[in-house]
């Protein structure tokens, strides 16, 4: 956690640098104009590092010390020892994802969102499978 909270601090200097350098080369190029997209999204970067090496501050502060992962005399065993129950030959999430992503482009087309309308029961259909995947067939509990 100690090495993520460095990189993730060069980051935020990084960052917040690399806006200064956008805004002073665009203001020197287009007569003292603010390009306030680039500048916002860069300082927003900049800002979310900054909030995420502050939580991890925190955590690291309440947590008393080093993780195991930090340990270079630690074993695997060590951490945490499961995590959850993950099933990486399932094609539900592919289902889904496709289901959304229908889902998304008809939202972006706009036009009376037809294609919404045929990605939501993919979606439905997806979600139903990902949670009952375990209750049928194989790996029925």
């Amino acid at each position: 956690m100690k090495s993520n909270i460095v990189i993730y601090g060069i980051l935020t200097g990084y960052f917040a640098l690399l806006a200064s350098i956008y805004t002073f080369w665009h203001m020197s190029a287009y007569n003292g104009e603010i390009e306030w997209a680039g500048t916002l999204c860069i300082l927003g970067s900049g800002f979310m590092t900054a909030f995420y090496v502050g939580y991890l501050r925190l955590h690291y502060k309440k947590q008393g010390g080093e993780l195991h992962e930090d340990r270079l005399d630690a074993d695997i065993d060590d951490a945490d020892p499961e995590l959850g129950e993950f099933s990486p030959w399932s094609w539900w999430p592919l289902v889904l994802a496709f289901g959304i992503a229908i889902v998304t482009l008809g939202l972006c087309i706009g036009v009376n969102y037809w294609l919404a309308f045929y990605g939501a029961p993919l979606v439905l259909v997806g979600v139903v499978g990902l949670i009952f995947e375990y209750y049928r067939g194989n790996f029925a509990r």
